[in-house]
Parts: structure tokens; C-alpha cells; sequence
């Protein structure tokens, strides 16, 4: 299999940016992808902000296993770390991500008013990777049109301050990817939601990863979705017999981009590709 690189000169520079402007900002708010809790977290940044104080919002939560969710904001609660689920393009999120920063720094907060300091606004900076909703999040917080959406990564480039209300302002940076992933099934599971530039993918791997994966944990997604499909069949053979049945004749590479489509448009419905117990073995084999 193919090894999944990607790392643009704007991300090595945007990932200095970062470290330079912690002491800015009162808390780090941490984007991650709903349906990748984990793979979604650059470990090169997690380093970066170190103890600063952290607020981890799980984006897209419409879009993933809705009960797995809760299992990895229960993880990340677990170690101290604040979550929560949104869709950004709800009109709730900014109560929702406002009253969170505000949990999150209330001792802060408290403890400067006993020294007679008023703290009105919260400064935080967002980091994340690509495709992880930064955008559109950024646009919902603002109340305006300042970032570019678009539904591919790499979009976003620059950093700017925005003012979401009096009680928050927040620091955007680009997605930024970390130079070679370690585990190429973390490759692979970015590239199926989407987080990689599809011009980079090896998309036979992706959708055998992404048929063996549905098979193991959502078989009946499948079923519905694929009429007649052979679960027992190993993955390549799924693909020929599934193309075929299409009308795409041998046209494999049609096959595998309606499947990433559907995937990622949620036609097989909710999903989550991490699962806490890896975590669990991650945390492990750290110590």
C-alpha cells in the first residue's frame, strides 16, 4: 500500500505561527472530526500546546455513530480534557461553544475578579486539520462570512482575529497535517472522510479500507445500500461484483469514487472510523 504524505510548505509555517502565538490566548480549542475523535488530532500540535488549557469540540457530530460519540467525550472527560459535540452550521453552536469556554476558565476567571480584574472577553485560537469544519465553524461564530468553506482540504491559509461576541475572540489557523503518518490505517481513514486531497490517494486502498471497515462494524449498512452484496466475499471481490452489478463494466475507478462519495455523504449512514479502545492501546504503549 501506497504511503499517504502530505505536508505543504504553508503548514510547516502556519504550525510555527501556532506555537508563537500561544501566549495569546487564554485556551486552545482543539476541532476535531466527529466520525475520527483520534486521527483527526495532530500529534505534532498536541505537544505544542502542551498544558495549556484545552477545549476539544467534536465537529460533524450529525454525521457520526451517535453512541460513539459519547464513549470518546467520556474518554477525553476522563483525562481532564472538556468536549463538545456539535454541527457548526447549527444556529445553537455559538451559546453552545461560548458557555463551554466559559466552564472551561471559570476558576481563571473567578480568580481574577477576587484580584479586581474583570475579564470580559475570552481569547482562544482553533486548530485543527483539514476538513475538519474550521470554516464553516469560524463563519457561524463571527456571524458573517469570513473564512472560506469549501469541502475539500487546504482551504483555509491564513490567521486572523474575529470577534464572535463580547465574551469570546478567537484566533484562526490554517489545517494543519503532521509530515508522514506512522499508522497508514490513519491515512486511510482521513482519506475516506476526506481530510486528503483525493489527487493523493491510492483510492483502491481507501475503499477496500472503507468496504472492510463497514463490514466489520456496519454490515447493514452495506446490505442497504448495495443490493445483493456477498459479505463473506473478500474485498476485491466485492468491488468486481459490485461494479458489474453498477453497469460500470470494468470501470473500477467509477465504483470506488461513488463509493467514497457515498461515504462521506453519509448514504451509509452515521458512522465513527476510531474506536476508544485504540486510544486505550495508544495511552499504553506511551508509558
Amino acid at each position: 500500500m501506497a504511503i499517504i504524505q502530505w505536508f505543504p510548505g504553508h503548514m510547516s509555517k502556519a504550525r510555527r505561527q501556532v506555537q508563537e502565538n500561544l501566549k495569546h490566548v487564554d485556551f486552545v480549542t482543539i476541532l476535531v472530526d466527529a466520525r475520527l475523535p483520534l486521527s483527526s488530532q495532530n500529534p505534532m500540535l498536541t505537544k505544542i500546546v502542551g498544558d495549556k488549557p484545552k477545549l476539544m469540540i467534536l465537529n460533524k457530530a450529525d454525521l457520526a455513530d451517535q453512541s460513539r460519540t459519547k464513549e470518546w467525550q467520556q474518554f477525553y472527560e476522563s483525562k481532564g480534557i472538556k468536549t463538545l459535540a456539535i454541527n457548526s452550521k447549527e444556529q445553537s453552536t455559538v451559546k453552545k461553544v461560548t458557555d463551554a469556554a466559559k466552564a472551561l476558565m471559570s476558576d481563571k476567571i473567578t480568580k481574577l475578579r477576587q484580584r479586581g480584574i474583570q475579564k470580559e472577553t475570552l481569547r482562544t485560537m482553533i486548530i485543527g486539520i483539514p476538513n475538519a469544519g474550521k470554516s464553516t465553524l469560524m463563519n457561524r461564530l463571527a456571524g458573517k462570512k469570513v473564512a472560506v468553506v469549501g469541502n475539500k482540504p487546504g482551504v483555509t491559509k491564513g490567521q486572523q482575529w474575529l470577534k464572535s461576541n463580547k465574551d469570546l475572540e478567537i484566533l484562526d489557523t490554517p489545517g494543519i497535517l503532521w509530515p508522514k503518518f506512522e499508522d497508514q490505517g490513519v491515512g486511510l481513514k482521513l482519506a475516506l472522510t476526506g481530510a486528503i486531497k483525493d489527487q493523493l490517494l491510492p483510492l483502491d486502498d481507501v475503499t477496500i479500507f472503507g468496504i472492510n471497515y463497514f463490514k466489520e462494524y456496519y454490515p447493514k449498512r452495506l446490505l442497504e445500500r448495495f443490493k445483493g452484496i456477498n459479505l463473506e466475499a473478500e474485498a476485491p471481490d466485492i468491488i468486481v461484483t459490485m461494479t458489474q452489478k453498477l453497469g460500470f463494466r470494468d470501470d473500477y475507478d467509477r465504483f470506488y469514487t461513488l463509493f467514497i462519495k457515498e461515504v462521506r455523504d453519509g448514504k451509509l449512514g452515521t458512522f465513527t472510523l476510531d474506536q476508544v479502545e485504540e486510544a486505550y492501546d495508544s495511552d499504553n504503549q506511551g508509558n
